[in-house]
């Protein structure tokens, strides 16, 4: 049986599909799609191209009738391949970018078939609307314990230590694909779209317990190139702090194994320093670099620590997190993983 369902209910109840079937073509897929959503495209890229030009340049019949063409090739290739072998109770969600031709097809074939399929009213763009009214929400249903500390110090480290030990975490540099600094972007690792970093950040937090604090790293209101959403930066802001202490010459060491890429590749390296011109001076980059030629990383590191990063981030913490000036504890560790756990057990002991 073919059912329409809401995007409110979508969001609601998306485990319960056994697949999520985007039937958009492969760029639109890439650029975001619903959370664990397959793509069947219905027209490729190559394909939508092909008949957009004849529907404008020759005839728009025709052109639908060498789509319809595709669409049925398209379609029947995506069940030879994944439904074959599926069972009669087997329920997929479809949509597209409207929840028009391009889901409507392929949702009529699985009907047809016995299937129970549902689909997506208003398609992606219905989704969107209600994942943005989900983000201005869901954040205020939790509460949060903001890890804070110098850049270096291992905050990224402990929150993965913290999910170890059975914590909720909210990693918004893993889920920006970005280490929250000038030197942040891992070459060959693109950050996602603001689009696909949203939808990742709502299927992480529908998935909290609103029982149990969320664990979070003391950001700012973007992470690289990415925003964050207005509702969670308020929460965290007003949120009790925890801050994570490690010693000037372990944190030098820590970022140096951290950034092996920009230690490895000095050309890299110097031309993300380019970026502090405006900041710190031409003379004082060009000293930092011609030091990295040098093979003096780790001075450049240093001096990037005690320079630069940590006056910023000490006045920015004080400017925009409440608890920052009286944190509910401190802990520190000396750069091994035996104390970075024992430092985890304290704050979860404290919190």
């Amino acid at each position: 049986m073919l059912r329409n369902i809401s995007a409110a209910d979508v969001l609601s109840r998306i485990d319960e599909f056994d697949a999520v079937i985007d039937a958009r073509s492969e760029s639109e897929f890439a650029a975001d799609r619903l959370p664990g959503a397959g793509n069947w495209p219905s027209l490729t890229d190559a394909q939508r191209a092909e008949i957009g030009t004849e529907y404008k340049q020759r005839s728009p019949f025709d052109a639908k009738k060498r789509g319809a063409v595709m669409v049925a090739r398209n379609i029947a290739a995506h069940i030879e391949r994944d439904v074959l072998q599926q069972p009669k109770d087997w329920k997929p969600l479809v949509y597209c970018w409207r929840g028009g031709k391009r889901s409507g097809a392929l949702a009529l074939v699985l009907d047809q078939i016995g299937f129970s399929v549902h689909l997506l009213e208003g398609g992606y763009r219905a989704y969107r609307r209600a994942l943005i009214a989900a983000l201005d929400e869901l954040p205020r249903r939790f509460e949060y314990r903001v890890v804070c500390g110098s850049t270096g110090s291992g905050k990224s480290r402990l929150l993965q230590v913290l999910r170890g030990l059975g914590a909720q975490v909210l990693d918004l540099e893993a889920l920006a694909n970005h280490r929250g600094s000038v030197l942040g972007l891992v070459p060959g690792q693109p950050q996602p779209g603001q689009k696909q970093f949203e939808s990742r950040l709502w299927d992480a937090l529908r998935r909290y317990d609103a029982a149990h604090p969320v664990w979070i790293e003391s950001e700012s209101k973007k992470v690289g190139d990415l925003r964050v959403p207005d509702a969670l930066v308020q929460r965290m802001r007003a949120s009790p702090c925890y801050v994570l202490e490690l010693e000037l010459p372990a944190r030098v060491v820590l970022l140096c194994n951290e950034y092996r890429h920009f230690v490895e590749d000095t050309p890299a390296f110097c031309e993300r320093l380019d970026a502090l011109r405006a900041l710190r001076g031409i003379a004082v980059v060009q000293r930092w670099q011609e030091w990295a030629h040098g093979g003096r990383t780790a001075d450049v590191v240093r001096e990037l620590l005690t320079d630069h990063y940590d006056p910023i981030y000490l006045q920015s913490m004080r400017r925009n997190f409440e608890g920052f000036s009286k944190p509910r504890t401190s802990v520190a560790w000396d750069g091994s993983v035996e104390s970075l756990r024992s430092a985890a057990q304290g704050l979860l002991a404290s919190a």
